[in-house]
């Protein structure tokens, strides 16, 4: 008897009115929009434009479903095309079946049709997209727990996970390895290393990108060894390890020719946006820089001329000293003849004035 194990929904989709609301695809949703959103911050960071990586994710984002559900499809097409088959089936994407390496690559090709319609190199746009690519399957992967799906080897261990029993699709009932769970674990890491070392290293030109890329296959490559549902085998092992293996040789020789072809990261990543800094934040307008000896000029010109203004107040105010000063002696001639009339008073008016 287990004492522990993590359970699995009973249901996978939960009906409001007629409206479906499905596990899955909530948490496909979800992983979008923290891919898109730790995205954007770390596209800012490096210089770009606040929405930029939200408008072209319009375009990677559809190619990347379509992608991932054709990759599925075609490496698992006995459901759809098999003597049983139902090719209908190959569009409900809501019953799980997105291949992450199709996802990737066609996702890419939407991404190089949005940035080349701005004029971004799509290596930079990758960079800065590439540990939210991670936190958003790490989320993704939960879809698999609602749907009751891709699991591993039969396990006791405290983690196991419940599968319920369903002899319409061939689902024996026990406790598995949770691979779902171990693979979120590891691309949660995967987004720490990926963060870490592009800061520490100022990896550019895709360097970061495909750090991400070898990481993920390096993990997914013992993950995939351990689940129990059907795939194609080539000499003995599952079709997705060999592709995991094939794609992270791939990545390790991209990343280390692009670091000697292109050295450093790139200075503007996004034509009209400032330029990142030496620590790889963008520079704020008016505060570094030119900004910055524009500030100073904009408060010294006033000074200079509130200084004027108190010169010329001053003088001003001297000559009006010096004329108040001058008018005694220009009125002299005249107060003379009047001063005598002033100072008589008559006789026992009680003038104290000395003679």
């Amino acid at each position: 008897m287990d004492l522990a194990f993590i359970p699995s929904p009973s249901v996978g989709v939960v009906h409001l009115g007629p409206i479906p609301l499905r596990g899955y695809a909530f948490c496909i949703i979800i992983g979008v929009f923290v891919g898109v959103w730790l995205g954007n911050k770390r596209w800012v960071q490096r210089g770009g434009r606040s929405g930029t990586v939200a408008d072209i994710a319009v375009w990677a984002v559809p190619f990347g479903l379509i992608g991932g559900r054709l990759y599925h499809v075609i490496t698992t097409y006995e459901p759809y095309f098999g003597p049983n088959g139902h090719p209908l089936d190959a569009f409900k994407v809501w019953e799980g079946g997105l291949g992450i390496w199709g996802a990737v690559a066609l996702g890419a090709v939407g991404a190089w049709i949005g940035c080349r319609r701005r004029g971004i190199p799509l290596p930079a746009y990758a960079d800065a997209l590439a540990p939210g690519l991670a936190l958003g399957q790490a989320i993704g992967r939960w879809g698999n727990w609602f749907n009751q799906e891709l699991y591993g080897k039969a396990t006791d261990v405290p983690w196991a996970l419940e599968i319920s029993s369903d002899p319409a699709i061939g689902r024996i009932g026990g406790t598995y390895h949770p691979t779902f769970l171990y693979e979120c674990l590891w691309c949660i890491g995967v987004a720490a290393l990926v963060m870490w070392a592009d800061k520490r290293f100022r990896l550019g030109h895709g360097r970061a990108f495909a750090l991400y890329v070898a990481a993920y296959c390096a993990g997914r490559a013992w993950i995939e060894y351990m689940r129990v549902d059907e795939a194609h085998h080539i000499l003995g092992l599952r079709l997705n390890v060999w592709t995991a293996l094939i794609v992270l040789v791939l990545a390790v020789a991209y990343f280390v020719i692009s670091a000697k072809k292109a050295p450093g990261r790139e200075a503007v990543v996004e034509p009209g946006a400032h330029p990142a800094d030496a620590d790889g934040e963008a520079a704020d307008s008016g505060t570094d820089g030119d900004g910055a000896e524009e500030g100073k000029v904009s408060v010294e010109k006033p000074a200079a001329k509130t200084t004027a203004d108190d010169g010329a107040a001053e003088s001003g105010a001297d000559e009006d000293g010096k004329s108040a000063e001058d008018e005694p002696g220009d009125k002299e001639p005249e107060d003379a003849a009047d001063e005598p009339a002033a100072d008589a008073k008559p006789a026992g008016s009680g003038s104290t004035k000395k003679s």
